[in-house]
């Protein structure tokens, strides 16, 4: 049996597996300043970036939610893996063989439960490819041809096929040391008569991969005609599959998501493909089930959440497509990003649309989008009977509240304009009243162009944030205040942001203050947290030798007496520093100084009142000693304030 994970080969994974490499996986990072990077934090959801990486130092931390460690806690952390899990996953990518305490390389009979329903999908996914080119697979290999998936376009997506017998599928992964247990809770197979059958019989099979890129289950399309099953059969609930969480294609597009800062939402595994092999590489779908707030969160990370980034939502024009396309209305005021519709022509899906006018019809499809709103809008009026008093009243009830869901106020100004249009009421300042009533009603004490009937000051504003925002005042709007970055309150004073910013430099660039910081006592610390972070310092062999060695930070963290402590030292190697411009030892220099600065002032003024008392007590011995001491420190704080670092 398989004991723990050798150290050094878990210190191999480490240092094989750049930490932003792993988190760019799960959303998109932009420079922060210092070497560092940052995004919208993956472990809560946030409206503007706190989430930091140091590349330099393999450590994250959100300066909101507090979450930080270096690369294995962040598999750790997001996938909901065991440290053991987290590294035999990061082996995987690494190609690095794991080598365990009692003997014995790779895989053993401890692997994770998560890792074992990994491996099993992995190998169920190359089976599936495999038997694609039997004989049996000639009419799946017809309906990919048919549908313009030939030649390399199923390899692309790894499409496969899934054998006609009972248990093909179970037998070939009980020989690769699969047991039952494993591949009835994969999904891969169910319960029969006589133990796991296969779940998937002579079908289509799409593997639906995570968004790094692991195959985490299998969509399934009927091929037969004597298959009573649904036309397409997704696997089930799982430890590793929920279909609230999971975007088909998100692995191929992430890249090109982040970098258009343009997402395509489609309806089915084919639309998908047709997108991307016509060009639209940004192109996602779900896997059976409507587009929710789990899919959200996934692509308000990759786009940043940033109002220039763009949803688009390509639905049938059919009732379906539509009923749909308002769904996703609903979900609009969740996104930063610009919401928009593309109505298929003809009833036709993407899929439909390449295989009967070519890749350029797909790219005209998107490039045609509509506003979301616009689209809602036309529906809802397009449901009354305009030609009465009665159907225009009732239009204008059904349509005003979805105006007034709009945040921003010059957009919400021109879609009320446009609703009196739509609806025919010659008066569109009435129209403006009544959408500016409900805009009041959802958020009591806001104020806006379309209460006084027309573009004001609020309107030019623009956005006052994605949603959620606090208004105060007539005609003005104030964004809600964000949760405060930083430290805790009581480690806001300026003097412990100058201990702060001295410790980040000797975490962060320990050659700068060094080998002046390794003079420094805790005492000159004066925030307790602080004084223990430099007593870990201290404990791992200080800055100089950290100057130098890349395992440093690891070692400071493994000094740290506790989780709390150890979670402060990746806050501080992990946080910009308070400058705009590169640190360099003029910067170092002045915080060293500055500490330095404080403690002896701290010690004068400790020596003055120590030789008061003592000339009070009449010890003029005691007194005089105490005063020449003072003279001393008095010198030197002079000396400090004149010279700077050159005096330390």
């Amino acid at each position: 049996m398989a004991g723990r994970i050798n150290d050094e080969d878990v210190r191999a994974v480490r240092e094989a597996v750049p930490l932003d490499a792993v988190v760019a996986d799960y959303l998109q990072l932009r420079p922060a300043g210092g070497g560092n990077l940052k995004g919208l934090c993956p472990f809560h959801d946030e409206k503007s970036p706190s989430f930091h990486v140091s590349p330099g130092k393999g450590l994250y931390h959100c300066f909101g939610c507090q979450e930080g460690g270096d690369t294995l806690d962040f598999v750790m952390k997001l996938e909901h893996l065991s440290f053991a899990e987290a590294v035999e996953r990061l082996a995987a990518q690494a190609g690095i063989t794991l080598r365990y305490e009692q003997g014995g390389y790779g895989r053993g009979s401890q692997a994770g439960e998560r890792t074992r329903l990994v491996e099993a999908h992995r190998e169920a996914a190359r089976y599936y490819v495999e038997q694609l080119d039997s004989p049996e697979a000639a009419p799946a290999r017809a309906f990919l041809e048919e549908r313009g998936f030939g030649g390399d376009g199923a390899g692309r997506f790894g499409v496969g096929y899934s054998p006609a017998g009972w248990d093909h599928a179970v037998r070939f992964l009980r020989g690769r040391g699969f047991t039952d247990r494993e591949l009835l809770l994969s999904g891969i197979a169910q319960d029969g008569r006589r133990g796991p059958i296969d779940r998937f019989r002579g079908r289509l099979m799409w593997p639906i991969r995570d968004i790094a890129g692991e195959v985490i289950g299998f969509g399934a399309r009927r091929l037969r005609e004597d298959d009573n099953g649904p036309k397409y059969l997704n696997t089930p609930e799982t430890p590793i599959y929920r279909k609230s969480q999971v975007l088909y294609g998100i692995d191929l597009a992430k890249k090109d998501i982040a970098k258009g800062n343009r997402a395509v939402v489609v309806e089915g595994y084919t639309d998908v493909m047709a997108c991307h092999l016509a060009g639209e590489t940004t192109a996602i779908a779900t896997c059976g089930t409507s587009f929710g707030e789990g899919h959200i969160k996934i692509l308000r990370r990759l786009l940043m959440d940033n109002s220039r980034s763009e949803v688009i939502f390509t639905f049938d024009g059919d009732a379906a497509g539509q009923k749909a396309a308002l769904r996703a209305f609903e979900d609009d005021q969740k996104f930063a990003a610009k919401t928009w519709i593309a109505v298929t022509p003809d009833g036709m899906d993407p899929c439909d649309l390449r295989l009967h006018r070519g890749d350029e019809a797909v790219r005209e499809l998107v490039g045609s989008r509509a506003p979301l709103f616009a689209f809602a809008l036309d529906h809802i009026v397009g449901g009354h009977n305009l030609e009465t008093a009665e159907g225009r009243s009732a239009a204008l009830e059904q349509a005003a509240p979805v105006v007034a869901m709009i945040k921003d106020p010059a957009i919400r100004h021109e879609y009320a304009v446009r609703l009196a249009g739509l609806v025919g009421i010659p008066d569109h300042h009435f129209v403006l009243r009544r959408v500016g009533q409900l805009v009041h009603r959802r958020h009591p004490g806001r104020s806006g162009p379309e209460r006084a009937g027309g573009p004001g000051p609020a309107g030019r504003r623009g956005r006052a944030g994605s949603g959620g925002g606090r208004f105060a005042g007539a005609g003005s709007t104030v964004a809600e205040v964000p949760r405060q970055a930083g430290p805790p309150l009581h480690l806001r004073s300026p003097a412990h942001r100058v201990e702060r910013e001295l410790l980040k430099l000797a975490l962060q660039f320990p050659a700068l203050v060094s080998p002046a910081f390794d003079a420094y006592g805790e005492d000159e610390f004066t925030a307790p947290p602080y004084a223990v972070v430099r007593r870990a310092i201290a404990e791992a062999g200080g800055v100089e030798p950290g100057s130098t060695d890349p395992g440093y930070i690891a070692r400071v963290r493994a000094a740290a007496p506790d989780d709390a402590v150890r979670a402060l030292v990746t806050e501080l190697a992990v946080e910009p520093l308070r400058t705009p411009r590169d640190p360099d030892e003029v910067y170092a220099g002045d915080q060293l100084v500055r500490v330095r600065l404080a403690a002896v002032d701290r010690r004068v003024l400790d020596l003055d009142g120590a030789a008061l008392r003592a000339e009070s007590r009449g010890a003029a011995d005691e007194a005089t000693e105490l005063r020449r001491e003072l003279w001393v420190l008095q010198q030197y704080g002079r000396a400090l304030r004149e010279r700077g670092a050159a005096a330390l």
